[in-house]
C-alpha cells in the first residue's frame, strides 16, 4: 500500500523545519513509517545542486537558470528517495517542494507558475504530494533574520518585497487547490501548531490511527 506524501510550505522563518520534526514524532506515534526530508537536497544529487543554488552572490544565477536547477534537484530527489520510501508504505514529510518553486521562482521572482510547473513535471514522474500545509507567520522575516545572525542564504537575503511576494503566491495557490494546500496559523506555541497540522491530516490518517476525541 502506497505511503502518503506531506509537504511543509510558507515563507522564511515560519517553523518548517521545528514542525517537521514535531509532526514526524506525532505520526511515528501512531505506528506509521516517516520519512523526513528537505529541498532543495534530500539526496545525495540534490544536496550538491543545494550547495550551487543557495550559496554565492545574488547574481550568481538568472532566474531561469535557478528555476532549472531546483527542477533538476528535484527529479533527483524524487528518483531516490521519495519515491522508493513511498512504494514501500512509507509517509514522506518534505520541509519544502514544488510549491516553494511556485511561489519564489515562479511567482515572487517572475517567471509565472505555469511556466515553473512545466518544468518541474517532466521530472517528477506524477509524482505530487497529497497534502501540502502552508505555514503562515506574521513575523517570520524577523524570526529568519534572528536565525541566520542577519547572514541569510542567497533566496533569504532577499528584499522584504520578494518575500511579501512569496507570501502572496503561496496564499493564491492555496485558493486554487483547496483540497490539496491547507493554511495553517503558524503563531503560538510549537505544541499547538503541530496539533493543527494533525488536524490537517486527520483525512490522511488510516481509520484504526484515528483515535475520537
Amino acid at each position: 500500500m502506497r505511503g502518503s506524501f506531506i509537504t511543509l510550505e510558507g515563507g522564511e522563518g515560519v517553523g518548517k523545519s521545528t514542525q517537521a520534526r514535531a509532526l514526524a514524532e506525532a505520526l511515528r506515534a501512531l505506528g506509521l513509517e516517516v520519512v523526513t526530508t528537505r529541498e532543495p537536497g534530500g539526496s545525495e544529487g540534490a544536496e550538491m545542486i543545494r550547495a550551487l543554488l543557495l550559496g554565492g552572490p545574488e547574481e550568481r544565477w538568472t532566474a531561469e537558470a535557478e528555476a532549472l536547477l531546483f527542477a533538476a534537484a528535484r527529479a533527483d530527489h524524487v528518483a531516490k528517495t521519495i519515491r522508493p520510501a513511498l512504494e514501500r508504505g512509507a509517509w514522506v514529510l518534505c520541509d519544502r517542494f514544488l510549491d516553494s518553486s511556485l511561489a519564489y521562482q515562479g511567482g515572487a521572482g517572475g517567471l509565472g507558475t505555469d511556466r515553473v510547473r512545466a518544468i518541474n513535471l517532466f521530472g517528477l514522474g506524477g509524482t505530487l504530494p497529497d497534502r501540502t500545509l502552508v505555514l503562515a507567520l506574521s513575523d517570520g522575516a524577523e524570526r529568519a533574520r534572528a536565525r541566520d545572525n542577519d547572514a541569510p542564504d542567497r533566496i533569504g537575503g532577499r528584499p522584504a518585497d520578494y518575500h511579501d511576494a512569496v507570501a502572496a503566491a503561496f496564499r493564491g495557490l492555496a485558493g486554487e487547490e483547496p483540497e490539496r494546500i491547507r493554511c495553517i496559523d503558524a503563531h503560538g506555541a510549537p505544541e499547538a501548531v503541530t496539533e493543527r497540522l494533525m488536524t490537517a491530516l486527520a483525512d490522511l490518517l488510516p481509520a484504526q490511527q484515528i483515535t475520537p476525541g
